[in-house]
């Protein structure tokens, strides 16, 4: 299915019921999750392709272990609207003891601006807390202003923000403290 039938698709799915929505968790490799993955790579590849070879981006969505996104240390979770995946994201384990690291939080793109990747952000940290992390680092490219937008509205305090060309590898960093078992 190419991207235009997808978010005609995903058009039709936006008009179902809200009370028709939940999470789940699941592995990386469920099959619901692809359609997100697909559009997560052309979303890379469109804003970042004049900087990082397309191998490069191929690698970055596969670099971490699948183990890594499942309990009891992560998660993969999906947001379901009616049997489609329409939002998503994980977290694994950061080197710092008591810290989740979020990976891959994503709205479909023809569901954007319904709040979905901001409900997929409380749930990964619901579900952090609940595994007993205080802690969440998550970082974003430098050209991914919607995400900076998000996790800067949604309590999580700026470490560090750099463009390609500077010295420091390029990326805008970010932290939030996690208090444990509450629900944000």
């Amino acid at each position: 299915m190419g991207n235009r039938e997808r978010i005609e698709t995903f058009a039709d799915i936006a008009i179902s019921s809200a009370l028709d929505e939940r999470f789940e968790r699941v592995s990386v490799r469920d099959p619901r999750a692809r359609p997100l993955f697909e559009e997560l790579e052309y979303e890379y590849r469109s804003r970042y392709e004049d900087v990082i070879s397309t191998q490069e981006l191929r690698n970055e969505m596969t670099r971490y272990a699948d183990d890594l996104f499942a309990p009891p240390k992560g998660a993969f979770v999906l947001l379901i609207r009616g049997e489609t995946a329409v939002a998503g994201g994980a977290f694994m384990p950061h080197a710092d003891a008591g810290t989740a690291e979020f990976k891959r939080i994503w709205a479909s793109r023809a569901l954007r601006r319904q709040g979905l990747a901001r409900r997929v952000l409380g749930e990964l940290e619901n579900e952090a807390a609940r595994l007993g992390y205080t802690r969440v680092f998550l970082g974003t490219g430098p050209r991914q202003p919607e995400a900076i937008s998000l996790y800067t509205h949604s309590g999580y305090t700026l470490l560090s923000a750099h463009d390609f060309g500077e010295d420091a590898p390029p990326g805008y960093h970010f932290e939030k403290l996690l208090a444990r078992g509450a629900r944000t």
